[in-house]
């Protein structure tokens, strides 16, 4: 039995302003229109055997990551299962978590397959192929890891050097190095002997959890500690377990190299498969650009575009034409709330950005325009001193949380669907067309019982329109009182 476990965290800075803290790297829309994360589901679930996968992901993630994975196999989505960090600590305790779930499932020859959420691979037969034989060896009580023929001196990765071949694409792993120079690049490129370090691995839970007991113990009792304490997650069932955040966070933060690989392959017990597959990280606006293909005079992008007198530049455009004259080299991503214009040749520096806006606590760094809730949608239209306007979109049977607001006061108008209102004692049905009023200080839900989308506006009126302006008395998605994510309802 192959285990997928795919490991989606991390903020995908430097793909700002499509990649937000609220909807990461693995949930861009690609310019296919798929997401990072979708890809690696469907990549993982065509391996033969497959048939369930193992989520690693943040608490805050996990609506969004069981309807992006119903939306690729309703049936499969029964059979996935989760571990829901309250906060991101690195790779190290995310894959001694697994291992002890995995450990869990009292099958001796189930081997774990570690993927990261937001890489790209497209050709699948290779991609099985490279399982196939990392497969092979973690049977053997090996870890192994799968490195990536370098296309090009790149500073931007990890490299592993390849030590004795042990038969075909398998070798041993003579060491792990961090990102170099890009002289050092040039002499790995020019030797053969190193691969990118991808990320992913295949290991048993034995193997690995002995790994971690000879290499970072303490980590391991730290994360054990947590296994012990896993919940289920109020309204998800059995398949979604919350990691302890009090326990979670004397884990020591650190990756998997750091921790374990990096001291296994210095015994002999790292073994790296060399896939012949294609491979992107799409760590940058660069590696998004090369998605699309180039015209006569190499620009990219998608979207309404006019482009007069330019040359290689890449538009990303939403909700607007973007025109530009007498350009080149540049990046443009135009979204609702936030435009980026930056030289090709600074692209590394987007993640600065993020956090400049980090430090003047603009919503932008975290928040789109649009923000997904477990109960759908809803979008920031206007806002202005004393007022901001919503569209609110509610998934067929879903309901928000029962709760009031201290300072703001809301008037819902019907645009679509029947709304079902409880205001106070009251409960009445709102068609469209039709408009209610929420009163300061009052108890209210709003809700939707029928089999089509509910589309409504809210008007806000207060002294104070936060996010954080909520008080939550029930909620059917485990969200507790203080859990806005900086997002209401």
């Amino acid at each position: 039995m192959i285990l997928p476990v795919i490991l989606s965290g991390g903020a995908g800075t430097r793909l700002w302003p499509l990649s937000r803290e609220s909807a990461p790297k693995p949930f861009m829309i690609l310019p296919d229109g798929e997401t990072l994360l979708g890809k690696t589901a469907a990549r993982a679930l065509a391996l033969p055997g497959v048939d369930t996968l193992l989520t690693v992901t943040n608490r805050d993630h996990y609506f969004s990551t069981r309807d992006l994975y119903a939306g690729l196999d309703d049936r499969r989505i029964d059979t996935a299962s989760f571990l829901l960090e309250p906060f991101g600590r690195n790779t190290a305790p995310a894959v001694a978590l697994a291992a002890l779930q995995a450990e869990s499932l009292d099958d001796p020859d189930v081997v774990m397959l570690i993927l990261a959420a937001d890489h790209l691979i497209v050709d699948q037969a290779a991609f099985s192929a490279a399982v196939a034989d990392a497969v092979a060896v973690a049977r053997s009580g090996k870890l192994a890891t799968f490195g990536i023929t370098p296309t090009h001196p790149d500073t931007g990765f990890g490299y592993i050097e390849c030590g004795q071949v042990l038969h075909g694409r398998v070798f041993t792993a003579a060491r792990f190095v961090e990102k170099p120079a890009l002289a050092t690049a040039q002499e790995y490129l020019a030797s053969g002997r190193y691969v990118w370090n991808s990320g992913m691995f295949a290991f048993t839970p034995a193997a690995i959890l002995a790994a971690f007991a000879r290499h970072a113990p303490e980590l391991l009792a730290a994360a054990r500690q947590c296994w012990q304490r896993l919940r289920p997650m109020s309204s998800a069932g059995q398949t979604a377990l919350e990691i302890d955040a009090t326990l979670f966070n004397a884990v020591p933060d650190i990756s998997i190299d750091y921790a374990v690989m990096e001291k296994a392959a210095a015994g002999g017990d790292v073994v790296v498969v060399r896939g012949s597959f294609d491979w992107s990280d799409v760590g940058s606006w660069k590696a998004v650009a090369e998605l699309v293909g180039p015209d006569k005079d190499g620009n990219r992008g998608q979207g309404e575009r006019v482009a007069i007198a330019t040359r290689d530049t890449y538009i990303h455009a939403e909700d607007r034409v973007v025109a530009t004259v007498g350009v080149q080299n540049l990046f443009i991503v135009d979204t609702p709330d936030a435009v980026l214009v930056v030289h090709r040749d600074h692209l590394q520096r987007v993640k600065e950005v993020v956090g400049e806006l980090k430090a003047r606590g603009h919503e932008s760094y975290k928040l789109h325009k649009t923000v997904a809730r477990p109960w759908g949608a809803y979008t920031v239209l206007q806002e202005g001193p004393g007022f901001k306007i919503k569209r609110i979109e509610v998934k067929p049977g879903a309901e928000l949380s029962l709760q009031l607001h201290h300072r703001r006061s809301e008037h819902w108008i019907v645009v679509r669907g029947i709304a079902d209102v409880t205001c106070g004692e009251r409960g009445y049905p709102v068609h469209a067309n039709e408009s209610t009023y929420i009163p300061l200080e009052t108890r209210h839900r709003l809700g939707n019982s029928t089999t089509e989308p509910l589309v409504m506006i809210e008007v806000q009126c207060g002294g104070y329109l936060g996010e954080d302006d909520i008080v939550r008395f029930d909620d059917r998605y485990g969200r507790s009182p203080d859990d806005t994510n900086g997002a209401s309802r």
